[in-house]
């Protein structure tokens, strides 16, 4: 099989750089339903093959059992030659009311559980445990996860911690991970973080990011990588349904009109809904990755051969000109940074 080679890009003003797709692995952690593990094992190396070079994981997924797979399944690789992410906040402690199965939508036996932990301490443990789990001899990127209610702790004890780890060299690139676009913006311009993880936020059906997190990013110089960008389900095919889902829940029948709307201009364009998904969030300078969430080698190959896809330039004019996207979604790069950061 044949390897390719996928384009990079540097992460803010690090020396870090990642392929321009990656693989999220929280679905080989059994995200809803269990996935074995030789089809895990199948979905990495085709990523592998594909030429992706950035996996991201975390110990919340599967408690445990994606960093476990996705460790064995990059150790016959050179650990050079590839980027890996995990994320801190949430330790796995021993479950003391087992009740069979995980309570937080993964297939898997609940004998531990998660216990919230931005402290410098807990941050440090946190990354041992994940060490120990991977088998990695470092991480490159290391993201607070979903500190929604910790922002105190989380940018005050949490992000120097990392931030000395960084300039220890032990780390590559230090961020934040939400659902949420406001407070990665506070990450960005308070804190030392290089790069955040923007879940849903700049997809073809919301671009609320435009409002906070992504100026934020190009006045500091610093990175953004976009994940759910399918915004859970809707974006994924080239013709949305009703009973797909939005944002996790069953998608509004005027959302699931909109999707179809966009769609019929992509299909206008030559292009489908889901290759002007995964292309989109790249409509902003600071955005430098898309990563997505991938259970098989069948998916990884459809999602690679869509991001190849090229999109045309006048697709994201008209969806502007009919009021489908935002007015203010960037045609070209913008203006550079300025200094009113961290």
């Amino acid at each position: 099989m044949a390897h390719h080679s996928m384009r990079r890009q540097k992460i803010g003003s690090t020396d870090a750089g990642i392929t321009e797709l990656g693989f999220g692995a929280s679905v080989i952690g059994n995200l809803y339903r269990v996935t074995p593990a030789h089809e895990a094992q199948a979905a990495v190396e085709a990523a592998w093959q594909a030429g992706i070079r950035y996996f991201d994981t975390a110990p919340h997924y599967g408690l445990g059992l994606t960093e476990r797979r996705l460790g064995a399944a990059l150790r016959e690789h050179p650990r050079d030659s590839y980027v890996v992410s995990s994320k801190v906040g949430r330790l796995l402690v021993p479950n003391e009311r087992p009740r069979g199965t995980d309570n937080e939508g993964f297939a898997v036996p609940d004998d531990l559980r998660r216990q919230w932990d931005f402290s410098r301490d807990g941050v440090l443990r946190s990354i041992d445990d994940t060490l120990a789990r991977t088998g990695f001899d470092r991480l490159d990127i290391v993201y607070l996860h979903d500190p929604d209610d910790h922002w105190r702790q989380a940018a005050e004890e949490a992000m120097p911690a990392l931030a000395e780890l960084r300039d220890q060299g032990v780390i590559g690139a230090i961020g934040a991970g939400m659902n949420q676009s406001a407070m990665l913006a506070r990450f960005l311009r308070e804190t030392p973080a290089d790069v955040v993880m923007l879940a849903g936020r700049y997809t073809l059906l919301d671009q609320s990011a435009l409002d906070d997190v992504l100026p934020a990013a190009q006045e500091c110089g610093k990175s953004v990588v976009a994940v759910g960008v399918f915004n859970s389900g809707l974006l994924s095919r080239e013709w949305p349904a009703e009973g797909m889902t939005y944002d996790y829940q069953e998608a509004p029948p005027a959302m699931v009109s909109r999707a179809r709307a966009i769609a019929e201009v992509c299909a206008a364009h030559g292009t489908t809904l889901p290759a002007a998904a995964i292309a989109f969030p790249f409509t902003h300078p600071s955005t430098i990755n898309v990563t997505l969430g991938m259970r098989t080698a069948d998916q990884v190959v459809r999602n690679v051969a869509l991001r190849r896809q090229r999109i045309p330039d006048g697709l994201w004019s008209e969806l502007r000109a009919r009021d489908l996207i935002r007015s203010d979604v960037p045609a070209v790069d913008g203006p550079g940074r300025s200094a009113r950061c961290r």
